[in-house]
């Protein structure tokens, strides 16, 4: 029985607010004792706790941040069906390297994630590839077509952990509220992506001045307005706990504050690009700037900004989008939407927010860990005793430059390469048991719980 100890880290706990200067010991998965002058050999005076040996891991995190194990709800590996882009073991890998303990995989893959067997093919690669917790997402209707509900019973009591047609929306209304009604019924949450198809037509980019100096179709912030209202009014009307995925828009926000003030059973992510950058960062050339809702104006990301804040929306999520160096290399009409965020998220909040006094660290911890593990329904994102030890070690002094060659992920295309950032994940930590290292020069990784040694 090994013992990982962190010392001298600023631990957070979003749970309690605990915010100290301390020491964390884990054993066996859990979390042993938090507290002052923690020595793993006082340990061994206990009986039933263990003995100190030779797999016993000390980490001193002084000058770092010690917070719950992150959780992203949306994240797209591509598999299977798209294994050129991603696949489940380089995106855990990608988590790993980004601080996430867990993740919710969208169902959009080839073929989806509509049926048992395609579900159970995840789960067992997962198992068989990755320490980070996966967790799929099904499809609302068969192949995502929007006609016909998936067996939203079957895929529950199987692991899935919602049901989203996310890529697109369910368009017929009728279809969309029998979903939302049966996903009620069964106690599954509805991750909806907001797009009116109809209203984007041939759109790229945010409709607005910078597309028509750019020549280039927009998309109008109603787009996504319209379904925001019209799932808002089937959730309160069917019971459905509605989860408002990669919100962009001023509108969608105040909507969402309605939508809570009346009772309506729901909650919201919102991504770290959409927190960070605006349709005025685009020149119309890098398509690493072209996503799905896309940057929007700085009236929109402020009133994202406000509302992450003051709770309006609840998390943040990065939507992982990994695309092929060849396909985001054509014209930004052509290339596919979609970034990557696994690795880029810490430090890019961290920079662009909590440096900044947007945001305190423990907050930070809130949105990124104990909310979204609320949403999901799991026992985590806290750091208390007897919790599990899920765990990220965040270097918050040195400065560096992130550099997408590095990404443990297949995908490179973020805009954030060469951006210069503090927030370096030094070490992320699942049930206790240390998965990832990185010391600024050298980095270490395991990938799956039967794994012993470092790659």
């Amino acid at each position: 029985m090994a013992f990982t100890l962190i010392k001298n880290g600023r631990v957070l706990d979003p749970e309690t607010g605990f915010d100290s200067v301390t020491d964390l010991i884990m054993v066996d998965g859990k979390i042993l004792e938090i507290g002052d002058d923690i020595h793993i050999e006082e340990y061994e005076k206990h009986e039933n706790i263990g003995e100190h040996n030779d797999n016993d891991i000390v980490i001193d995190a002084s000058g770092c941040l010690v917070m719950p194990g992150l959780i992203d709800l949306h994240v797209h590996f591509r598999d299977p069906g798209f294994e050129y882009k991603e696949d489940i073991r380089t995106g855990a890998r990608a988590a790993a390297r980004g601080g996430y303990t867990s993740v919710c995989m969208m169902p959009n893959t080839k073929p989806v994630v509509d049926s048992l067997e395609t579900l159970e093919y995840v789960l067992d690669k997962a198992a068989a590839t990755s320490a980070v917790q996966i967790h799929p997402i099904a499809a609302i209707t068969a192949n995502q077509d929007g006609e016909y509900l998936t067996d939203f019973q079957t895929l529950a009591d199987n692991g899935a952990v919602a049901v989203s047609e996310d890529g697109k929306s369910v368009m017929n209304a009728r279809v969309a509220r029998q979903a939302m009604r049966l996903a009620a019924e069964t106690g599954v949450s509805v991750f909806a992506h907001c797009e009116d198809i109809n209203l984007r037509a041939r759109g790229v980019m945010n409709a607005g001045k910078k597309a028509k100096e750019l020549g280039l179709y927009g998309i109008l912030n109603e787009v996504e307005d319209v379904i925001v209202a019209r799932d808002i009014i089937l959730a309160k009307d069917t019971g459905a706990h509605l989860h408002l995925c990669h919100c962009s828009t001023e509108d969608s926000v105040t909507l969402i504050k309605l939508a809570k003030e009346s009772g309506v059973d729901i909650s919201a992510e919102v991504t770290p690009h959409h927190l960070t950058l605006t349709e005025d960062d685009i020149d119309g050339t890098d398509t690493n700037y072209k996503m799905n809702p896309p940057l929007r104006t700085k009236a929109d990301r402020d009133a994202l900004i406000q509302g992450l804040k003051d709770g309006t929306i609840d998390c943040i999520a990065t939507d992982h989008a990994p695309h092929s160096q060849e396909e985001k290399e054509e014209s930004f009409d052509r290339a596919p939407f979609g970034i990557v965020g696994l690795e880029t998220a810490v430090p890019v909040i961290y920079t662009e927010l909590v440096e900044k006094g947007i945001l305190t660290p423990l907050e930070m911890a809130d949105k990124m860990s104990y909310k979204p593990a609320c949403i999901l329904g799991v026992d985590r994102g806290r750091l208390q005793v007897g919790a599990d030890g899920d765990v990220v070690i965040i270097n918050i002094t040195d400065e560096y430059e992130i550099d997408s060659r590095l990404f443990m992920s297949k995908g490179k295309n973020t805009p954030y390469n060469g951006k210069k950032v503090k927030g370096r994940v030094v070490a992320t930590i699942i049930d206790g048991r240390v998965i990832y290292r990185n010391d600024g020069k050298h980095e270490s990784i395991i990938e799956t719980a039967d794994v012993d040694h470092f790659d």
